[in-house]
Protein backbone atom coordinates (compact mmCIF):
# COMPACT_ATOMS: atom_id res chain seq x y z
CA UNK A 1 0.00 0.00 0.00
CA UNK A 2 1.23 3.48 -0.82
CA UNK A 3 1.72 5.85 2.08
CA UNK A 4 -0.17 9.05 1.19
CA UNK A 5 2.53 11.13 2.86
CA UNK A 6 5.46 9.76 0.87
CA UNK A 7 6.65 10.37 -2.65
CA UNK A 8 5.38 12.63 -5.38
CA UNK A 9 3.05 10.23 -7.15
CA UNK A 10 0.85 7.38 -6.05
CA UNK A 11 -1.14 4.56 -7.56
CA UNK A 12 -2.39 5.16 -11.10
CA UNK A 13 -0.28 8.33 -11.28
CA UNK A 14 -2.21 10.26 -8.64
CA UNK A 15 -0.01 12.82 -6.95
CA UNK A 16 0.05 12.40 -3.18
CA UNK A 17 1.13 14.70 -0.39
CA UNK A 18 4.78 14.81 0.57
CA UNK A 19 5.45 15.75 4.20
CA UNK A 20 9.10 16.48 3.46
CA UNK A 21 8.02 19.40 1.27
CA UNK A 22 6.46 21.07 4.32
CA UNK A 23 9.55 20.68 6.46
CA UNK A 24 11.88 22.25 3.90
CA UNK A 25 11.16 25.94 4.31
CA UNK A 26 13.20 27.09 1.32
CA UNK A 27 11.62 24.62 -1.10
CA UNK A 28 8.18 25.43 0.25
CA UNK A 29 8.62 29.16 -0.25
CA UNK A 30 10.01 28.51 -3.74
CA UNK A 31 6.74 26.72 -4.51
CA UNK A 32 4.78 29.75 -3.32
CA UNK A 33 6.07 32.42 -5.73
CA UNK A 34 2.94 34.51 -5.37
CA UNK A 35 3.42 34.83 -1.62
CA UNK A 36 0.11 33.35 -0.46
CA UNK A 37 1.67 32.30 2.85
CA UNK A 38 2.92 35.84 3.41
CA UNK A 39 -0.45 37.33 2.46
CA UNK A 40 -2.29 35.00 4.83
CA UNK A 41 0.14 35.83 7.63
CA UNK A 42 -0.80 39.51 7.16
CA UNK A 43 -4.35 38.93 8.49
CA UNK A 44 -3.67 40.80 11.72
CA UNK A 45 -2.13 43.69 9.81
CA UNK A 46 -5.17 43.72 7.51
CA UNK A 47 -7.45 44.18 10.52
CA UNK A 48 -5.43 47.14 11.80
CA UNK A 49 -4.96 48.77 8.40
CA UNK A 50 -8.56 48.60 7.26
CA UNK A 51 -9.89 49.69 10.65
CA UNK A 52 -7.74 52.80 10.26
CA UNK A 53 -8.87 53.31 6.66
CA UNK A 54 -12.53 52.99 7.64
CA UNK A 55 -12.00 55.53 10.43
CA UNK A 56 -10.99 58.11 7.80
CA UNK A 57 -14.35 57.76 6.01
CA UNK A 58 -17.42 59.59 7.24
CA UNK A 59 -19.92 56.80 7.85
CA UNK A 60 -22.30 58.97 9.86
CA UNK A 61 -24.43 59.57 6.79
CA UNK A 62 -25.42 55.89 6.94
CA UNK A 63 -27.15 56.50 10.26
CA UNK A 64 -28.61 59.91 9.43
CA UNK A 65 -31.88 58.38 8.25
CA UNK A 66 -32.20 56.12 11.26
CA UNK A 67 -32.34 52.37 11.48
CA UNK A 68 -32.74 50.68 8.09
CA UNK A 69 -35.44 48.16 7.28
CA UNK A 70 -32.79 45.67 6.11
CA UNK A 71 -29.12 45.48 5.15
CA UNK A 72 -27.97 43.72 1.99
CA UNK A 73 -24.29 42.81 1.71
CA UNK A 74 -23.60 42.27 -1.98
CA UNK A 75 -20.53 40.47 -3.26
CA UNK A 76 -19.29 37.11 -4.45
CA UNK A 77 -16.67 34.67 -3.22
CA UNK A 78 -14.71 35.99 -0.26
CA UNK A 79 -16.52 39.32 -0.49
CA UNK A 80 -19.81 37.44 -0.20
CA UNK A 81 -18.67 35.79 3.02
CA UNK A 82 -18.43 39.19 4.70
CA UNK A 83 -22.21 39.31 4.85
CA UNK A 84 -22.23 36.10 6.86
CA UNK A 85 -19.58 37.54 9.16
CA UNK A 86 -21.62 40.69 9.77
CA UNK A 87 -24.73 38.64 10.48
CA UNK A 88 -22.85 36.29 12.82
CA UNK A 89 -21.17 39.06 14.80
CA UNK A 90 -24.46 40.96 15.02
CA UNK A 91 -26.04 37.83 16.47
CA UNK A 92 -29.65 36.66 16.74
CA UNK A 93 -30.75 39.85 18.49
CA UNK A 94 -29.83 42.09 15.56
CA UNK A 95 -32.82 44.44 15.13
CA UNK A 96 -32.89 44.16 11.32
CA UNK A 97 -32.27 41.34 8.86
CA UNK A 98 -28.82 41.13 7.28
CA UNK A 99 -28.91 39.42 3.91
CA UNK A 100 -25.95 38.22 1.87
CA UNK A 101 -26.54 38.60 -1.86
CA UNK A 102 -24.22 36.73 -4.22
CA UNK A 103 -25.64 37.44 -7.66
CA UNK A 104 -25.84 40.52 -9.87
CA UNK A 105 -28.09 43.34 -8.79
CA UNK A 106 -30.08 43.38 -5.55
CA UNK A 107 -33.37 41.82 -4.43
CA UNK A 108 -36.47 43.40 -5.93
CA UNK A 109 -37.81 44.59 -2.59
CA UNK A 110 -34.77 46.77 -1.79
CA UNK A 111 -35.63 50.46 -1.70
CA UNK A 112 -35.04 53.75 0.05
CA UNK A 113 -35.62 52.23 3.50
CA UNK A 114 -32.70 49.82 3.11
CA UNK A 115 -28.89 49.83 3.10
CA UNK A 116 -26.70 48.10 0.52
CA UNK A 117 -23.05 47.34 1.27
CA UNK A 118 -21.29 46.49 -2.00
CA UNK A 119 -18.00 44.62 -1.54
CA UNK A 120 -15.36 43.69 -4.12
CA UNK A 121 -11.64 43.16 -3.49
CA UNK A 122 -10.81 44.21 -7.05
CA UNK A 123 -13.47 46.91 -7.17
CA UNK A 124 -14.70 45.56 -10.48
CA UNK A 125 -16.72 42.43 -9.80
CA UNK A 126 -19.93 42.53 -11.88
CA UNK A 127 -22.01 41.48 -8.89
CA UNK A 128 -20.85 44.30 -6.61
CA UNK A 129 -20.98 46.90 -9.39
CA UNK A 130 -24.52 45.93 -10.39
CA UNK A 131 -25.60 46.01 -6.74
CA UNK A 132 -24.12 49.46 -6.15
CA UNK A 133 -25.71 50.86 -9.31
CA UNK A 134 -29.10 49.36 -8.48
CA UNK A 135 -28.94 50.72 -4.93
CA UNK A 136 -28.21 54.21 -6.26
CA UNK A 137 -31.10 54.02 -8.74
CA UNK A 138 -33.56 52.94 -6.06
CA UNK A 139 -32.45 55.49 -3.50
CA UNK A 140 -31.13 52.97 -0.99
CA UNK A 141 -28.30 54.03 1.29
CA UNK A 142 -25.05 52.70 -0.12
CA UNK A 143 -21.54 52.06 1.17
CA UNK A 144 -18.94 50.52 -1.12
CA UNK A 145 -15.77 48.67 -0.13
CA UNK A 146 -12.98 47.69 -2.50
CA UNK A 147 -9.80 48.57 -4.31
CA UNK A 148 -9.11 52.33 -4.55
CA UNK A 149 -9.36 54.03 -7.96
CA UNK A 150 -11.64 51.28 -9.21
CA UNK A 151 -14.98 51.17 -11.01
CA UNK A 152 -16.70 50.56 -7.68
CA UNK A 153 -15.26 53.75 -6.24
CA UNK A 154 -16.49 55.64 -9.31
CA UNK A 155 -20.02 54.29 -8.80
CA UNK A 156 -19.91 55.34 -5.13
CA UNK A 157 -18.72 58.83 -6.06
CA UNK A 158 -21.57 59.27 -8.55
CA UNK A 159 -24.03 58.16 -5.87
CA UNK A 160 -22.34 60.44 -3.27
CA UNK A 161 -21.97 57.37 -1.08
CA UNK A 162 -19.11 56.54 1.29
CA UNK A 163 -16.34 54.40 -0.16
CA UNK A 164 -13.77 52.57 1.96
CA UNK A 165 -10.68 51.90 -0.12
CA UNK A 166 -8.92 48.61 0.68
CA UNK A 167 -5.66 48.28 -1.28
CA UNK A 168 -5.48 44.94 -3.04
CA UNK A 169 -2.14 43.20 -2.54
CA UNK A 170 -3.18 39.55 -2.94
CA UNK A 171 -6.06 37.44 -4.30
CA UNK A 172 -9.38 38.12 -2.59
CA UNK A 173 -9.30 34.80 -0.73
CA UNK A 174 -6.19 35.98 1.12
CA UNK A 175 -7.75 39.31 2.12
CA UNK A 176 -10.83 38.19 4.04
CA UNK A 177 -10.10 40.37 7.05
CA UNK A 178 -9.28 43.40 4.95
CA UNK A 179 -12.81 43.23 3.53
CA UNK A 180 -14.66 42.04 6.63
CA UNK A 181 -13.52 44.76 9.05
CA UNK A 182 -14.92 47.68 6.99
CA UNK A 183 -18.22 45.78 6.62
CA UNK A 184 -18.37 45.35 10.39
CA UNK A 185 -17.60 49.03 10.97
CA UNK A 186 -20.33 50.04 8.52
CA UNK A 187 -22.65 47.78 10.53
CA UNK A 188 -21.51 49.49 13.71
CA UNK A 189 -22.29 52.91 12.24
CA UNK A 190 -25.81 51.64 11.62
CA UNK A 191 -26.13 50.45 15.21
CA UNK A 192 -26.32 46.77 14.26
CA UNK A 193 -23.15 45.42 15.90
CA UNK A 194 -21.21 46.24 19.04
CA UNK A 195 -17.62 45.94 17.87
CA UNK A 196 -15.27 47.89 20.10
CA UNK A 197 -11.77 49.08 19.41
CA UNK A 198 -10.60 46.53 21.97
CA UNK A 199 -12.36 43.75 20.03
CA UNK A 200 -10.56 44.79 16.86
CA UNK A 201 -7.18 45.01 18.59
CA UNK A 202 -7.59 41.63 20.29
CA UNK A 203 -8.67 40.01 17.03
CA UNK A 204 -5.61 41.38 15.25
CA UNK A 205 -3.40 40.09 18.06
CA UNK A 206 -5.05 36.66 17.84
CA UNK A 207 -4.41 36.49 14.10
CA UNK A 208 -0.78 37.53 14.63
CA UNK A 209 -0.32 34.79 17.23
CA UNK A 210 -1.84 32.12 14.98
CA UNK A 211 0.33 33.26 12.08
CA UNK A 212 3.37 32.77 14.31
CA UNK A 213 2.23 29.27 15.33
CA UNK A 214 1.60 28.37 11.68
CA UNK A 215 4.76 29.95 10.25
CA UNK A 216 6.53 28.08 7.42
CA UNK A 217 9.65 27.48 9.52
CA UNK A 218 7.75 25.51 12.20
CA UNK A 219 7.92 21.75 11.61
CA UNK A 220 4.70 19.79 11.16
CA UNK A 221 4.80 18.26 14.65
CA UNK A 222 4.50 21.72 16.27
CA UNK A 223 2.65 23.56 13.50
CA UNK A 224 -1.13 22.99 13.85
CA UNK A 225 -1.84 24.00 10.26
CA UNK A 226 0.71 21.60 8.79
CA UNK A 227 -0.59 18.81 11.03
CA UNK A 228 -4.16 19.48 9.90
CA UNK A 229 -3.11 19.57 6.24
CA UNK A 230 -1.28 16.25 6.45
CA UNK A 231 -4.24 14.68 8.24
CA UNK A 232 -6.51 15.74 5.38
CA UNK A 233 -4.13 14.49 2.67
CA UNK A 234 -5.72 11.91 0.40
CA UNK A 235 -9.13 12.21 2.07
CA UNK A 236 -12.57 13.59 1.27
CA UNK A 237 -12.90 16.38 3.87
CA UNK A 238 -16.18 17.04 5.65
CA UNK A 239 -16.17 20.27 7.68
CA UNK A 240 -19.01 20.92 10.12
CA UNK A 241 -19.52 23.89 12.44
CA UNK A 242 -21.24 23.44 15.79
CA UNK A 243 -22.78 26.94 15.84
CA UNK A 244 -23.64 29.71 13.39
CA UNK A 245 -20.23 31.29 14.07
CA UNK A 246 -18.40 27.98 13.59
CA UNK A 247 -20.42 27.27 10.44
CA UNK A 248 -19.17 30.51 8.86
CA UNK A 249 -15.62 29.32 9.59
CA UNK A 250 -16.46 25.86 8.18
CA UNK A 251 -17.68 27.34 4.91
CA UNK A 252 -14.60 29.53 4.74
CA UNK A 253 -12.41 26.42 5.14
CA UNK A 254 -14.31 24.68 2.35
CA UNK A 255 -13.71 27.66 0.06
CA UNK A 256 -9.97 27.77 0.74
CA UNK A 257 -9.54 23.99 0.46
CA UNK A 258 -11.19 24.11 -2.96
CA UNK A 259 -9.37 27.17 -4.29
CA UNK A 260 -5.93 26.68 -2.74
CA UNK A 261 -5.56 22.89 -2.45
CA UNK A 262 -8.08 21.88 -5.15
CA UNK A 263 -9.76 19.43 -2.77
CA UNK A 264 -13.45 18.54 -2.99
CA UNK A 265 -15.07 19.27 0.34
CA UNK A 266 -18.49 19.41 1.99
CA UNK A 267 -19.20 21.97 4.68
CA UNK A 268 -22.17 23.13 6.70
CA UNK A 269 -23.88 23.32 10.07
CA UNK A 270 -23.70 20.34 12.40
CA UNK A 271 -27.39 20.72 13.19
CA UNK A 272 -28.26 20.28 9.51
CA UNK A 273 -25.83 17.39 9.18
CA UNK A 274 -27.68 15.51 11.92
CA UNK A 275 -30.79 15.54 9.73
CA UNK A 276 -29.26 13.51 6.89
CA UNK A 277 -25.67 14.22 5.96
CA UNK A 278 -24.38 12.39 9.00
CA UNK A 279 -25.25 9.29 6.96
CA UNK A 280 -22.00 9.88 5.08
CA UNK A 281 -20.25 8.24 8.03
CA UNK A 282 -21.96 4.95 7.10
CA UNK A 283 -21.21 5.27 3.38
CA UNK A 284 -18.58 3.91 1.04
CA UNK A 285 -16.07 6.58 2.08
CA UNK A 286 -16.88 6.19 5.78
CA UNK A 287 -17.46 3.17 8.01
CA UNK A 288 -18.54 0.97 5.10
CA UNK A 289 -15.10 1.31 3.50
CA UNK A 290 -13.46 -0.93 6.09
CA UNK A 291 -16.06 -3.69 5.85
CA UNK A 292 -16.21 -3.68 2.06
CA UNK A 293 -12.49 -3.93 1.39
CA UNK A 294 -11.52 -6.98 -0.69
CA UNK A 295 -9.15 -9.06 1.46
CA UNK A 296 -7.86 -10.82 -1.69
CA UNK A 297 -7.04 -7.57 -3.49
CA UNK A 298 -3.50 -6.82 -4.57
CA UNK A 299 -2.02 -4.69 -1.73
CA UNK A 300 -0.22 -2.59 -4.36
CA UNK A 301 -3.52 -1.69 -6.00
CA UNK A 302 -5.53 -0.25 -3.13
CA UNK A 303 -5.90 3.27 -4.42
CA UNK A 304 -9.59 3.38 -3.51
CA UNK A 305 -8.87 2.25 0.04
CA UNK A 306 -6.79 5.38 0.55
CA UNK A 307 -9.77 7.65 -0.07
CA UNK A 308 -11.67 8.03 3.18
CA UNK A 309 -13.73 10.69 4.82
CA UNK A 310 -11.84 12.99 7.15
CA UNK A 311 -14.08 14.90 9.51
CA UNK A 312 -13.20 18.37 10.79
CA UNK A 313 -15.45 19.72 13.53
CA UNK A 314 -15.22 23.40 14.38
CA UNK A 315 -16.60 24.04 17.85
CA UNK A 316 -17.59 27.41 19.26
CA UNK A 317 -18.75 26.73 22.78
CA UNK A 318 -18.76 30.45 23.61
CA UNK A 319 -21.76 32.24 25.04
CA UNK A 320 -22.61 35.54 23.40
CA UNK A 321 -22.62 38.19 26.17
CA UNK A 322 -25.79 39.59 24.60
CA UNK A 323 -27.56 36.22 24.94
CA UNK A 324 -28.79 35.36 28.42
CA UNK A 325 -29.78 31.80 27.52
CA UNK A 326 -27.14 29.09 27.43
CA UNK A 327 -29.44 26.27 26.26
CA UNK A 328 -28.60 26.71 22.54
CA UNK A 329 -24.90 26.44 23.40
CA UNK A 330 -25.52 23.27 25.43
CA UNK A 331 -27.39 21.70 22.50
CA UNK A 332 -24.57 22.60 20.11
CA UNK A 333 -21.97 21.12 22.42
CA UNK A 334 -23.92 17.86 22.80
CA UNK A 335 -24.19 17.56 19.04
CA UNK A 336 -20.45 18.09 18.66
CA UNK A 337 -19.74 15.42 21.28
CA UNK A 338 -22.15 13.03 19.53
CA UNK A 339 -20.60 13.45 16.07
CA UNK A 340 -17.13 12.80 17.45
CA UNK A 341 -18.39 9.60 19.10
CA UNK A 342 -20.10 8.46 15.89
CA UNK A 343 -16.95 9.08 13.87
CA UNK A 344 -14.83 7.18 16.37
CA UNK A 345 -17.17 4.17 16.28
CA UNK A 346 -16.87 4.01 12.50
CA UNK A 347 -13.13 4.49 12.30
CA UNK A 348 -13.49 7.90 10.62
CA UNK A 349 -10.75 10.19 11.78
CA UNK A 350 -11.84 13.51 13.21
CA UNK A 351 -9.99 16.75 13.84
CA UNK A 352 -11.50 19.23 16.31
CA UNK A 353 -10.74 22.93 16.47
CA UNK A 354 -12.24 24.93 19.33
CA UNK A 355 -12.77 28.68 19.26
CA UNK A 356 -10.81 30.83 21.68
CA UNK A 357 -11.16 34.45 22.72
CA UNK A 358 -13.57 36.76 24.42
CA UNK A 359 -15.47 38.60 21.68
CA UNK A 360 -17.44 36.99 18.88
CA UNK A 361 -15.04 38.49 16.35
CA UNK A 362 -11.96 37.07 18.05
CA UNK A 363 -13.54 33.62 18.40
CA UNK A 364 -14.35 33.62 14.71
CA UNK A 365 -10.80 34.63 13.85
CA UNK A 366 -9.44 31.77 15.97
CA UNK A 367 -11.45 29.27 13.89
CA UNK A 368 -10.43 30.77 10.55
CA UNK A 369 -6.68 31.31 10.96
CA UNK A 370 -5.31 27.76 11.28
CA UNK A 371 -7.56 26.32 8.53
CA UNK A 372 -6.52 29.15 6.20
CA UNK A 373 -2.88 28.10 6.57
CA UNK A 374 -3.80 24.40 6.39
CA UNK A 375 -5.33 24.87 2.93
CA UNK A 376 -2.07 26.43 1.72
CA UNK A 377 0.12 23.72 3.25
CA UNK A 378 -2.06 21.01 1.71
CA UNK A 379 -1.55 22.59 -1.71
CA UNK A 380 2.21 22.89 -1.17
CA UNK A 381 2.46 19.27 0.06
CA UNK A 382 1.02 18.24 -3.31
CA UNK A 383 3.50 20.44 -5.16
CA UNK A 384 0.79 22.93 -6.16
CA UNK A 385 1.18 26.70 -6.30
CA UNK A 386 -1.76 27.87 -4.13
CA UNK A 387 -2.05 31.18 -5.94
CA UNK A 388 -2.06 29.95 -9.53
CA UNK A 389 -5.45 28.36 -10.20
CA UNK A 390 -5.74 28.04 -14.00
CA UNK A 391 -9.37 26.92 -13.86
CA UNK A 392 -10.38 30.21 -12.21
CA UNK A 393 -8.72 32.27 -14.96
CA UNK A 394 -10.20 30.08 -17.69
CA UNK A 395 -13.65 30.30 -16.13
CA UNK A 396 -13.47 34.10 -16.18
CA UNK A 397 -12.31 34.11 -19.80
CA UNK A 398 -15.02 31.72 -20.93
CA UNK A 399 -17.83 33.46 -19.04
CA UNK A 400 -16.94 37.02 -20.01
CA UNK A 401 -18.59 38.45 -23.13
CA UNK A 402 -16.51 38.07 -26.25
CA UNK A 403 -14.79 41.34 -27.24
CA UNK A 404 -16.55 43.30 -29.95
CA UNK A 405 -15.40 42.33 -33.42
CA UNK A 406 -14.53 38.76 -32.42
CA UNK A 407 -18.05 37.38 -32.28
Amino acid sequence: MVNPLEGSSGVNGHRVADESLLNDEKSMLDNDPGGMLRATASAGAQVRETAALAAEVDLTMLADEGRPRAVVVAGIGTAGLTGNILSTVAGPRCPVPIIGHRSAGIPGWVGAADVVIAVSASGRSPEALAAAEAAARRGARLVAIGNPDSELEAVAERARAPFIGVPRRAPARATLWGLAVPVLLAGRALGLVKVTEADIAETATRLDADAERCRPGADSFVNPAKALALGLAGSVPIVWGSSPLATVAARRFADTLAANARYPVMAGALGEAGRGRVGLLDGVFGGLAEGSRDIFADPDDEDEALTRLRLVVLRDGGLNPEDDADEPVAVEERRADAIQTLADRRGVRCDVLTAEGGSTLERLASLVAVPDFASLYLALAHGLDPMAVPAISEMKELSNPMPEGLS
